[in-house]
């Protein structure tokens, strides 16, 4: 009989459990499927297998470009192993495409094509309902630095130039998508790398 793994943490979409080396965990995909914030959930059988697979195929696609990201290696059809990172308490939004709160925002009709890729973010904080933040707040309660924040912005756009590419090569419109940035340290070495997940979630 397997020893009982130890959970570290769960979320809506994934249970992190300790890792077989020190500095890993092992990252579970759920069936759990929620909209608005948790207020719906439901859950889709094979939910967990598809997100598993697509995010190790984009976070492979990362590597091979030279974007540093957490993915070691999937173990199973639900788990990968990752490198264990202090996660920033931010979620990363890119935006193509006016869609969702920007086209209400900004009165803007859906589909229309922003000037440029406009990266915005959100605190992580399921109760208050990941409000949105500016850099101003960011920087004013240390959950980054400003070359924290100069570096995620370019690791966002570099990921915005490969999934843009890798989604028009299939001819879909890569409307927006989020990522999250972890620390990982080096010996002294600190340095930012795309964390959590790349998936349709």
């Amino acid at each position: 009989m397997a020893p009982r793994r130890k959970k570290i943490y769960e979320g809506k979409a994934k249970i992190l459990y300790e890792g077989p080396e020190p500095g890993t965990f092992i990252q579970y995909f759920k069936d759990d499927a929620t909209a608005f914030n948790a207020q719906k959930k439901a859950t889709i059988e094979g939910k967990g297998v598809l997100n598993n697979r697509l995010s190790e195929f984009f976070m492979t696609g990362l590597t091979n470009i030279g974007i540093p990201n957490h993915f070691i290696r999937r173990i199973n059809m639900r788990e990968q192993l990752i490198r264990q990172v202090e996660i920033i308490p931010l979620e990363v939004i890119v935006r193509n495409f006016a869609a969702g709160s920007i086209s209400k925002r900004l009165g803007m009709e859906e589909g229309t094509p922003l000037p440029r890729p406009i990266v915005e973010y959100s605190y992580k904080n399921d109760a208050l309902g990941d409000p949105m933040v500016s850099e101003e707040y960011i920087l004013a309660f240390g959950w980054a630095s400003q070359q924290d924040m100069d570096d995620i912005v370019s690791l966002a756009l570099r990921v915005n130039d490969f999934l843009s590419g890798v989604f028009f090569g299939v001819g879909i419109k890569l409307v927006d998508f989020k990522i999250e940035i972890g620390r990982i340290w080096d010996g002294d070495f600190m340095r930012l790398i795309v964390a959590d997940e790349i998936s349709p979630d």
